[in-house]
């Protein structure tokens, strides 16, 4: 469906995109993970139409965005951080406009625009002005427009940004809704979000492309590695993480404050094949150290996001 081959993207001295290869298949919703600063709004820009490159390829469905752009765009369909909106329209007037726009045919328009609103429940709101509208309700008119005419991927640039915990529950409803029927590209920094919707994560970091795979394998080929431990002491923890740092196979070791009064929460990263709890517990008897609590903790996608975006590698091979 989208094929990006050796994208670059410079702003003078500065790479927002670096040498970036992919591929998009139909019928699944994708994640674009990365902190902010890491290319994937540029990336989707390009992809959409609203950016040139300075290098690489990108073809929506076998068109080139570059040189056969409006053939490409009548694929897609885009809804960008800020969405698009004309504050003085109404809902129904903005979306015919947006209709027009996109040269959909006059007898069909009424009906997409009918079954647009109806898809992400705004049919009530037609009449009214958008800026009279909840930041929710507006950015389920950008839904609509995005998904107006049925372009085969829709492309959500941070679609929850700014809303409340229930707004951004209904839309992360209605993006599996789309997902039925459309290729989704959701671009997020929020882990749980791309956790809980997309089938498929790419990872970005520095305009590189760091990751890409399932949820579950993205977990499984990292755990296959490493295991994290989790650990509460009493009193700060320096002479803890200091003890902890000593073990062969520890590595990536936090420290924050406890929940309980003068404790500390550590957590430590060790090698999969090193099980150091039995030598770490005789070593903080030895060190006076008081343990309240150790365990083995499984990996999240918030450790693998974490230790992918700050090292220059990707996965473990």
């Amino acid at each position: 469906m989208i094929e990006i081959s050796h994208l670059i993207k410079k702003y003078g001295g500065h790479t927002a995109v670096d040498d970036l290869s992919l591929t998009v298949e139909p019928g699944r919703i994708y994640g674009f993970l990365g902190p902010n600063g890491a290319g994937k709004s540029t990336t989707l820009n390009i992809v959409t139409g609203y950016l040139g490159a300075t290098g690489g390829e990108v073809k929506i469905n076998g068109f080139d965005i570059f040189k056969q752009p409006e053939e490409a765009k009548k694929h897609i369909g885009y809804l960008p951080e800020v969405p698009p909106l004309y504050m003085d329209m109404g809902v129904e007037e903005y979306l015919c406009f947006a209709a027009e726009l996109k040269a959909i045919e006059k007898t069909r328009r009424r009906q997409y625009i009918q079954e647009a609103m109806e898809l992400t429940q705004i049919t009530d709101m037609g009449k009214r002005l958008i800026r009279n509208l909840s930041k929710g309700y507006r950015q389920r008119v950008g839904l609509a427009q995005a998904i107006l005419g049925y372009p085969e991927v829709i492309i959500l640039d941070e679609p929850t940004v700014g809303l409340d915990p229930r707004q951004i529950m209904e839309i992360r409803e209605l993006i599996k809704k789309l997902g039925e029927h459309h290729t989704v590209i959701l671009s997020s920094h929020i882990l749980s979000e791309v956790r809980e919707v997309c089938d498929y994560i790419y990872i970005l970091s520095k305009g590189k492309l760091v990751a890409g795979d399932t949820t579950e394998n993205l977990l499984r080929q990292v755990e296959s590695e490493n295991h994290k431990l989790e650990l509460i002491v009493e009193g700060n923890g320096e002479d803890a993480a200091s003890l902890l740092a000593q073990f062969e196979g520890a590595k990536q070791i936090s420290a924050r404050p406890g929940i309980q009064e003068h404790t500390t929460e550590l957590t430590c990263i060790a090698e999969k094949e090193t099980d150091i709890r039995g030598r770490v517990i005789r070593a903080f008897v030895e060190a006076d150290i008081p343990l309240l609590e150790l365990k083995s903790a499984g990996r999240t996608l918030e450790d693998i996001f974490l230790e992918l975006t700050e090292q220059k590698g990707g996965l473990p091979s």
